[in-house]
């Protein structure tokens, strides 16, 4: 049997597992014990994230949209084991990977608006009094729950201790309690349905936690095929930095435009080969980790995305030429194609292919739990008692698990006090609508989600679900836009907690984390946004990123806004961009496709990665592919492929943390710098 023909049980019934899935299902052993890692290092460990690393990141987000991401937890685990083994003590596997999770959460947020809650109500400052809002006709219309009106001198004198500040703020502390009860209710549950039930791979998930090990074994002294691997990966990650973010970051501390010896984001083909490829966004995005990356996601998986990008490679120029792809124009770069094509095709598209995998995934969910249900029965036939491990709903023993009738009831609570403040705020809205979002499609897209990445370690959303819903409502003005409305997806909570039963961590260790992190990132973000909003506007010229990408931001923001607040008769881009044919060629296509992969015994991955790659920017998937190619033709074959699998997500890691030092080097030279320039004399 090849390692991509499925395996059958055919004595039990027609249930099919992929023998892909199963490979990296075993990756890892699961551990057979449980110990808590939160503590003092943990406590510490946040701070020093706080303190450290979350100016540089609000900073570096700003002046150029470059994350530190993932690099900063790795940066935040090297510095504590040093500490820990200089002082005798090494750390435990445990420790690092809630270490990890703090680390992640105190520098989580977007290129867009990073570094924590007040960002965004920097944003919403700008938001109401840019020139976008002016020529769409909003400007004054906004609720004061939401900002402060354009006039307030809490936006004039740029400072949020100011009583115009006090609804904003707490309905942000709202919707971050709300978020913290629903992530460890309905993302908990997700996460015993897809793998304790399912028993999906997962395949990212050892990503944190080899690297874990192999910093453990570090300390010890021992020089393990991790360890090696960590350095490894960690050399490339210094060396590639060097060029892609430490040159940039540097020159752009001396000299008025930056050096960047590396087209970023990518270095753009589109108008060039429009003439060949119209309506066809091209272009190659230059990054060493796309490669690493390509060697972790599952194969199949990555060929799908790339058969996705050929299929758009053909399909676009005959959409175009049949009348179609009617908004692009000649001279557009990738960003304006792709939206352009998702307005004349894609976004119904995308609905309509997300809407069959969704319904794939419950089939096969169906199928594997009443697999599981017969196996009970049968080990009950033979007298066999089955063990609480054996029980498809018993949580393993020590996991640090919670009641699943405990999350019925805390996620029930939570969403439904966000459907009455979202009544309260705006009565016109529909309680169908809102009950509709909380307890239907944020579940069924976070299982989604959840389903997706056990399998192929990816995310996707359905586009403009949010939109069409509030335009479906029949609610005018723009209020609608601003509520908190429960459409969430904690899909990618079952991909946490996964890793942290693979390093046997205790789950309510991830809870303490969160418990810790919340409120502290709250007020760190309160104390850094507010010295920078006082040094000066944000944005201006101080962030080039920030005074671009806000402004885009706001004008397509406004797109959608002023659907609810036009005449009556007047076309919206939802308007335009709605096909319900597309949707039904979408649906069927996904399903059909997924049924004949099964039937022939094909991985059925290949779907996933189609649905991912199809309509979306395409510039980094060539590189995936060439790193997953390259890991299944020679890697594997040199070093084995079980060897290789379990090698690969620690090289990534270690990547991560080469490329986070030279980030954070980068960053503190240019704080640095621009804090002498600023200084009297």
């Amino acid at each position: 049997m090849t390692d991509t023909q499925p395996q059958s049980d055919r004595a039990a019934g027609t249930v099919v597992i992929d023998a892909e899935l199963d490979t990296y299902r075993n990756l890892l052993d699961e551990p057979d014990s449980f110990a808590s890692g939160f503590g003092w290092i943990t406590v510490v460990g946040a701070v020093f994230c706080g303190l450290c690393m979350f100016p540089g990141a609000i900073y570096l987000g700003l002046l150029s949209g470059l994350g530190m991401g993932s690099a900063a937890q790795w940066v935040t685990v090297i510095i504590f084991s040093e500490i820990t083994r200089r002082a005798l003590k090494a750390m435990s596997r445990q420790e690092m990977v809630v270490l990890l999770t703090v680390a992640g959460a105190m520098i989580g947020g977007s290129a867009l608006m990073p570094g924590g809650p007040f960002g965004n109500l920097i944003w919403r400052g700008f938001l109401v009094d840019s020139d976008a809002v002016k020529d769409a006709g909003l400007y004054g219309l906004f609720p004061s729950w939401w900002a402060p009106p354009p006039d307030s001198t809490a936006l004039s004198q740029r400072t949020f201790f100011h009583s115009d500040w006090a609804l904003p703020v707490m309905f942000l502390v709202f919707m971050m309690v709300t978020s913290f009860i629903e992530k460890f209710t309905l993302g908990y549950a997700l996460f015993r349905l897809t793998s304790d039930v399912e028993k999906l791979p997962f395949p990212m998930a050892p990503i944190a936690a080899q690297g874990s090990m192999a910093l453990v074994e570090g300390q010890s002294g021992e020089k393990s095929w991790r360890w090696t691997a960590f350095s490894i990966g960690a050399v490339m990650g210094l060396a590639f930095g060097v060029v892609q973010v430490g040159v940039p970051a540097v020159s752009s501390a001396f000299l008025e435009k930056p050096i960047t010896p590396i087209p970023l984001p990518w270095f753009e083909l589109t108008p060039v080969t429009d003439g060949v490829l119209p309506a066809t966004a091209t272009g190659i995005m230059i990054d060493l980790g796309l490669i690493l990356v390509g060697f972790v996601i599952p194969f199949w998986a990555v060929v799908g995305a790339a058969l996705s990008v050929l299929l758009t490679f053909v399909l676009n120029p005959i959409l175009y030429h049949s009348g179609i792809l009617t908004t692009w124009q000649p001279g557009m770069d990738s960003v304006n194609t792709i939206v352009s094509n998702n307005v004349d095709f894609y976004f119904s598209l995308g609905i309509g292919m997300a809407l069959g995998l969704a319904v794939v995934s419950i089939v096969q969910t169906v199928r594997q739990v009443r697999r599981s249900l017969r196996e009970r029965r049968e080990a009950r036939d033979g007298d066999a008692a089955p063990s609480a491990r054996e029980s498809i709903w018993s949580p393993r023993p020590g996991r640090g698990d919670w009641s699943l009738r405990l999350c019925v009831v805390g996620y029930t609570l939570s969403a439904g006090a966000t459907v009455g403040l979202c009544k309260w705020l705006v009565p016109q809205f529909s309680v169908f609508f809102l009950v509709l979002f909380a307890f239907v499609y944020t579940p069924l897209t976070s299982y989604l989600n959840a389903r997706i990445s056990g399998i192929a370690g990816q995310h996707i959303d359905i586009p403009f679900v949010r939109e069409a819903f509030i335009l479906l409502s029949g609610v005018k003005g723009v209020h609608a836009w601003l509520l908190p409305l429960p459409i969430e997806n904690y899909g990618g909570v079952s991909q946490e907690m996964r890793t942290f039963e693979l390093t046997g961590t205790r789950l309510t260790s991830q809870v303490k984390a969160w418990l810790l992190t919340t409120p502290l990132v709250f007020v760190l973000s309160l104390v850094f946004w507010s010295f920078l909003w006082q040094d000066g506007p944000i944005p201006s010229d101080m962030y080039p990123y920030a005074q671009k990408m806000w402004d885009l931001q706001a004008k397509n923001t406004m797109i959608m806004w002023t659907a609810t607040s036009g005449e009556a008769g007047q076309i919206t881009l939802f308007d335009r961009s709605w096909h319900p044919s597309y949707v039904g060629v979408g649906a069927v296509f996904t399903i059909v496709v997924f049924a004949g992969l099964s039937m022939f015994g094909a991985p059925t991955m290949l779907v996933y990665g189609l649905v991912r790659g199809l309509g979306q920017i395409p510039h980094g998937l060539i590189l995936e592919l060439f790193g997953a190619l390259l890991a299944r033709l020679y890697f594997h074959r040199k070093f084995g492929k079980k060897p290789f699998l379990q090698a690969a997500p620690v090289i990534l890691a270690g990547y991560f943390t080469g490329a986070g030092l030279i980030a954070m080097a980068a960053v503190a030279i240019r704080l640095i710098v621009a804090g002498i320039s600023q200084s009297p004399i």
